[in-house]
């Protein structure tokens, strides 16, 4: 019991100090790099990519999922200011925010490794089946589906006392709650399965693209400007791609701390365990979550180093003579 008591309070002190000090600066940083992709993504020039319309829902639904979870765990934990277990209606709008956004995220990413899988594909006809129309199909009545799906949360989610005078937002003990935990797992799973397979085909793609152009080379360098404007087309193309491959990057290797996490809750749940044992999984809880937030506060810093096309447009965007004329209009 010792040694368990022991670890207890090593992850007590790691989780205070965590999201007292390193999660505020996380927040803060995703809060910016949100606003900056939003800026950039939606400049003339990547605007009227498709991709760009599933970057741009990507990142409206990072920036509110920051202040719907890693915002609350960190007031939470970091300094003691939970309204969610005063507040029945905020308990739950909270939490249903948290696992919609947690979902859309994850879909906006997928829809956007198919459309660069269809982008970069050697068939003309599939390549046309990137469309802007499409872009704009999906995530609209994606997010109409997804919200709908989970409007069970609004109901199913109550306050709950977790041990002696500890009270938690969560689902409701019983059927719903393993419902609801092997529905995350299988999600988180899900969507990083596809991501990898979009992801490596794409990399197949690119590859053959590449050869193709240079192929083609010969062919387009007797027509100067149509050949620097189609290589242009494909080079940003080729960008957002390795873009998306840093955001699966990344989203694989922090998303499937919390995807273990659930597994191994629903492996041990009929297990009597100890208050102490309550605890620590609840620490480990908090911990993966923070994990988890990471993915949506580090896609622009991601962006930056992936993309030389994304980084001249950030140079544009916020470049003096723009904001000049703009003040002036």
């Amino acid at each position: 019991m010792s040694s368990m008591t022991n670890a207890l309070a090593a992850l007590s002190s790691t989780q205070y100090y965590l999201f007292r000090f390193v999660s505020p600066v996380v927040i803060f940083l995703g809060t910016v790099g949100c606003i900056i992709n939003l800026t950039v993504f939606t400049q003339k020039l990547l605007r009227k990519n498709t991709c760009s319309v599933y970057f741009i829902a990507y990142n409206i639904g990072n920036f509110i999922y920051i202040y719907a979870a890693p915002f609350y765990v960190t007031l939470n934990v970091g300094y003691s200011i939970d309204a969610s277990i005063q507040y029945l209606v905020l308990c739950r709008l909270r939490f249903y925010t948290t696992v919609l956004l947690n979902c859309l995220c994850s879909f906006y990413l997928v829809m956007a490794s198919i459309d660069r899988v269809l982008i970069t594909s050697s068939n003309a006809r599939t390549r046309q089946k990137s469309t802007l129309r499409m872009a704009y199909v999906c995530v609209i009545g994606g997010s109409i589906f997804w919200a709908l799906f989970h409007s069970h949360v609004l109901f199913l989610t109550n306050i709950i006392q977790i041990i002696p005078n500890v009270f938690q937002c969560y689902s409701e003990q019983g059927i719903y709650r393993v419902f609801l935990s092997y529905y995350v797992l299988i999600k988180e799973i899900l969507a990083l399965v596809l991501l990898i397979m979009c992801g490596l085909r794409s990399v197949k793609n690119i590859r053959r693209s590449v050869r193709r152009i240079e192929d083609a080379t010969g062919a387009l360098s007797r027509t100067a400007a149509g050949g620097n404007s189609t290589h242009s087309t494909v080079a940003r193309d080729r960008q957002l791609a390795f873009m998306l491959l840093m955001d699966i990057l990344i989203y694989g290797l922090f998303c499937s701390t919390f995807a273990i996490f659930l597994l191994y809750q629903q492996l041990t749940q009929y297990n009597v365990k100890s208050p102490v044992q309550i605890q620590i999984e609840s620490i480990v809880r908090n911990l993966a979550q923070f994990a988890a937030s990471i993915p949506v506060s580090t896609s622009f810093y991601t962006n930056m180093i992936a993309s030389k096309t994304f980084r001249n447009e950030v140079k544009k965007a916020f470049s003096w003579t723009r904001i000049l004329c703009i003040q002036k209009h």
